[in-house]
């Protein structure tokens, strides 16, 4: 059925646009997951939304345990229409559920006894832990991580911005994964769940055409 409504569906944008997401999601992953933990900045969270709809990374998970902001549009530049972001109110809670669905926890930290970025083994499910601008991660981030990582720098500084760290990091482990034999893209039917999605986004008065399609069905 739910092929049916996408091919009618899709009949409504341009072969340009159709083409368009099928490209899009052939470079799309739930193999690798991002969270950003209570970020001060909003234009930070933005960013990084921006980031993981540049490289192929389909959902983000923003904790919100203590800052709750709304994604500044401008400069996600509309990424928030292409990625799943999925919010929650606690950071334990958080972990638990990515643990719950097969991610390793991987905390990025310039402290603890932490990975260089190219030493990263990118082989399993692995949600990218990012912590606020000033404070880094939680302490319940680190004590459940599974790995730590951290992005080299020969400056004085030892730490990047939030979004710069997390640009870096996904351009890395995305071509790293694009040049492997893992299986990270999405499945047939996650595919099609998302292509449907798009496509009800793109037309006008979706929940209309919908309806009268559904009462053709069964006539």
């Amino acid at each position: 059925m739910n092929q049916k409504l996408l091919d009618y569906l899709q009949s409504y944008l341009t072969e340009r646009r159709r083409d368009l997401f099928e490209r899009v999601l052939s470079e799309r992953t739930y193999h690798i997951t991002v969270a950003v933990e209570d970020v001060y900045q909003l234009h930070n969270t933005s960013a990084v939304i921006r980031s993981c709809e540049s490289f192929g990374v389909q959902k983000l998970h923003v904790i919100e345990e203590v800052n709750v902001k709304r994604i500044d549009r401008e400069i996600a530049m509309g990424a928030q229409k292409w990625v799943d972001v999925q919010r929650h109110t606690s950071t334990k809670a958080c972990v638990q559920s990515l643990k719950e669905d097969g991610y390793r926890i991987i905390a990025t930290t310039p402290h603890k006894k932490a990975h260089r970025l190219e030493d990263f083994d990118c082989t399993q499910k692995a949600a990218i832990f990012f912590g606020r601008e000033t404070e880094g991660l939680s302490n319940d981030v680190l004590e459940a991580a599974d790995d730590f990582i951290y992005i080299p720098m020969v400056g004085f500084t030892e730490s990047l911005n939030i979004s710069v760290s997390a640009a870096i990091a996904l351009q890395h482990i995305m071509t790293r994964l694009k040049s492997s034999d893992i299986s990270w893209q999405l499945s047939a039917k996650e595919v099609l769940e998302k292509k449907l999605e798009w496509t009800k986004k793109m037309i006008k008065d979706v929940d209309r055409i919908i309806a009268r399609w559904e009462e053709d069905q069964y006539k």
